[in-house]
């Protein structure tokens, strides 16, 4: 055993922990051996993630509108604990786990359709762009109020 060795053990976990972490980029840099030929999986991910923000600023309006519909959305929400929480302490955070829950329904099929499609294919920079930035910026405007006067988007 080296004397560097030896002396490596003695540290506090904290230093040892940090002097591991800063050899951590040196890896990634080598680069794979196997590096991935098409985009289409990557190009999936980032655009369902990207769909379900704004699956979930319309499923928002949907409820501010529709009462019947925000009752069944708080229903399929109601596996997520504090969902419906009798203690006035900590409340609850009522209908908006079913449109979490929906948020995520969207992301998991919108990701296995997406990667169904384009599973072999080299998806152009400009179409991944073209589609994060229409979901991302819609589901902004959504959610920026002045643009939506008209919806009773607070309790009353």
């Amino acid at each position: 055993m080296s004397n560097i060795d030896r002396n490596f053990h003695h540290l506090p976990i904290y230093v040892r922990f940090w002097n591991q972490l800063k050899k951590f980029p040196s890896g990634l840099a080598a680069g794979s051996k196997n590096p991935p030929t098409v985009s289409g999986p990557a190009a999936s991910a980032l655009v369902s993630a990207a769909f379900s923000c704004f699956l979930l600023m319309v499923n928002q309006h949907f409820c501010s509108i529709y009462k019947g519909w925000e009752k069944t959305v708080w229903t399929l929400g109601s596996w997520i604990p504090g969902s419906h929480n009798p203690d006035p302490i900590y409340g609850e955070i009522g209908s908006y786990s079913g449109k979490q829950t929906v948020m995520l329904i969207g992301w998991l099929v919108s990701w296995f359709i997406l990667s169904k499609l384009w599973k072999n294919q080299q998806v152009p920079f400009s179409r991944i762009f073209f589609f994060l930035f229409t979901f991302l910026v819609a589901a902004t405007v959504m959610n920026w109020h002045p643009l939506f006067p008209y919806l009773p988007l607070m309790p009353k």
